[in-house]
């Protein structure tokens, strides 16, 4: 295991986390074990820079980058096939392990990730001169293409407001883009241009940036959600596997001048994968939102998934990670889309297409050649549009960290007029409507940047491992597993956690049949979470889940102390068997209310929902300083 320093993250919490992902990493590399790319980790003996480049190119490696995590680690790229040829690379990198220079050799397993929303599909002919502005209902709703009017993201009024994005950057981490602070990781040079193709495959990252930044009045397709933020471009999409370094190296770059990073990917949406990021991205990850923008946290925006009803977003370890936005969508009349995944993980939404025929009803955006479309679709289309309104609220308020922006988001969605034809809306312990799709609403632009002004950062946050279920208990189709931990939520000790924000049930099952399997998890509150649905093409019967974190964002603002109820059974005509080994329960929030020193400007609000108690409180106090003014008088 690469030992890596993480300065200036607190000790207690890299002991409390290194486990977890230690077992996110095993259990992805047991869920799909990866071909060999060429690309190695080299981590080199003191010495400078230059060094490493010679020692690359005595190996036959193409060329070395100083990767910027760890310590004299270098990431070796291969020569143009090298990557083909498996005899070659092995004995390269057995001569380079025994080079005197080099302390330490890493392999770079090659797997799949892929592009949110890509649909091979015949582009239709816009006018360079004729802008899309009018056909952009995701930031006015008119009820263009049938839309049902004001469902948007309410950009309007935070534009009024004279916030556009400005000094803010956006990274999009895809397949090419252009910018001063973009990289291309796929061919270690500092311009991620686009491989031009004829179908069209690699104008996703164009079009994803155009939804942020795309300049306003300029007479060119449309206008961005921040359109004068700036955009980086990442290519590291564009070639035949990924590697961990080169995703770590993606989330990674420039975190001190990139504040939100944008991702439209992830694991293979095939309803039977369940996979997530390795140990370097892990690493780069838990980096990134404790050091990153100066100690604030870089801010991850992810989409959710396409994979549908046949898939399950909680088997996706980016999406559903504690330390990324993820971010699903709704089409322009409030209903989902036929690629939305559903979880427990997912904290908010936006808008794209995937329902209806119409082609105004997609999302107008940049394309390559200089060209336009109103095509794009997809959560590849909803994650942009989420990092253009967390870029508008950054710029109301620069000092936003990246749990101030997850609380911004929970408090400012709104239900509006969206529409879940399978799971209904439902309210939390604390009040809080929150839907298993569209998570707690569709973001509203004017609402978070106006909240955002007056936001005071939250309060420090506490992790605590409130138990563990370690005997093996059977499951059988008929009978539903319940399980039951009941906890003080570290009471007494510094880790206490009074207020929640992200639960994980951290959970070892086997199964017959994988798909069939579900999970259900109930807090204290009451509040159900489902943590896993059905996924009727997911055969898998040896693999199962090892130590996998299924997270939920639903239990937000609750009191964990109590008991928590773990709800595991099957779904499916065929009878299966199962086994789980292990549950732990892992409780992330704060100890004092997170809401105290917030001002409530509106008492219908989440906010003032949030703060009931203090409020009754206020009230009460109020209402006792009166009687004693009118005693007094009289």
């Amino acid at each position: 295991m690469l030992a890596l320093h993480r300065d200036g993250t607190p000790a207690a919490l890299a002991l409390l986390l290194a486990p977890l992902l230690h077992a996110l990493v095993a259990s992805a590399r047991a869920a799909h074990g990866g071909s060999f790319s060429g690309h190695v980790l080299v981590q080199m003996h003191e010495g400078p820079e230059d060094e490493a480049h010679r020692v690359a190119a005595e190996h036959g490696f193409d060329s070395a980058r100083k990767v910027s995590f760890g310590e004299n680690l270098y990431h070796f790229y291969p020569r143009d096939g090298a990557q083909a040829r498996r005899r070659r690379s092995a004995q390269r990198r057995k001569r380079l392990e025994k080079d005197h220079r080099v302390k330490n050799v890493f392999r770079q397993e090659g797997f799949r990730r892929t592009k949110r929303g890509y649909r091979d599909i015949n582009e239709i002919d816009a006018n360079m001169n004729d802008p899309l502005f009018t056909k952009q209902w995701y930031l006015i709703n008119t009820g263009q293409a049938d839309g049902t009017p004001g469902l948007d993201l309410n950009v309007a009024e935070a534009w009024e407001l004279g916030f556009t994005g400005k000094g803010v950057t956006i990274a999009i981490m895809d397949d090419g883009g252009h910018s001063c602070s973009s990289y291309d990781f796929s061919s270690n040079d500092p311009y991620p241009y686009p491989r031009y193709t004829d179908d069209w495959f690699n104008s996703h990252g164009t079009r994803c940036a155009g939804e942020v930044s795309a300049a306003a009045n300029n007479n060119i397709c449309g206008v961005g959600v921040a359109y004068k933020s700036k955009v980086a471009g990442i290519r590291m999409l564009d070639q035949p596997f990924m590697t961990d370094i080169i995703e770590a190296s993606s989330i990674s770059h420039m975190p001190q001048v990139i504040d939100i990073y944008s991702a439209s990917w992830g694991p293979t949406d095939d309803g039977k994968t369940v996979d997530g990021p390795r140990e370097l991205t892990l690493q780069a990850m838990a980096d990134g939102v404790n050091k990153g923008r100066g100690g604030k946290g870089s801010i991850f925006v992810w989409a959710s998934g396409d994979g549908g009803s046949y898939d399950d977003c909680n088997c996706d370890g980016y999406a559903s990670s504690m330390w990324t936005i993820s971010i699903n969508s709704a089409i322009n009349d409030g209903r989902t889309a036929l690629y939305d995944e559903s979880c427990s993980s997912t904290l908010a939404s936006t808008f794209s297409n995937g329902r209806k025929r119409n082609p105004e009803a997609g999302v107008a955006t940049t394309d390559l050649y200089g060209n336009c479309t109103l095509r794009h679709s997809g959560t590849s289309a909803a994650a942009p549009e989420a990092a253009g309104v967390f870029a508008l609220a950054l710029e109301a308020n620069p000092a936003l960290t990246w749990r101030d922006m997850q609380h911004l988001a929970v408090l400012t969605s709104k239900r509006n007029q969206l529409h879940d034809e399978v799971h209904q809306w439902r309210r939390n312990g604390v009040g809080l409507e929150f839907n298993h799709l569209f998570g707690y609403g569709v973001l509203d632009a004017g609402g978070m940047v106006k909240m955002a002004k007056e936001w005071k950062t939250v309060p420090e946050r506490f992790h605590c491992v409130a138990g563990t279920v370690q005997e093996t208990h059977h499951i059988e189709s008929g009978d539903r597993l319940r399980l039951a931990i009941r906890t003080d939520a570290c009471e007494g000790k510094e880790n206490f956690v009074r207020y929640l924000e992200h639960v994980q049930a951290v959970i070892t099952v086997n199964a017959s049949r994988r798909g069939d399997l579900t999970i259900n998890m109930t807090s204290p509150m009451g509040t159900k979470s489902i943590l896993l649905s059905r996924r009727p093409r997911d055969d898998d019967a040896k693999v199962g889940f090892d130590k996998w974190p299924f997270m939920t964002t639903h239990t937000w603002g609750e009191d964990p102390r109590g008991s928590w109820l773990l709800e595991v059974g099957f779904q499916g005509e065929a009878s299966q068997k199962g086994v789980l080994k292990e549950w732990t329960l892992m409780l992330h929030g704060t100890q004092s209310a997170p809401y105290i020193d917030q001002v409530v400007r509106d008492y219908q609000s989440k906010l003032a929902m949030s703060k009931k108690e203090e409020l009754e409180d206020e009230l009460d106090e109020a209402v006792e300083r009166s009687l004693k003014t009118l005693l007094s008088k009289n």
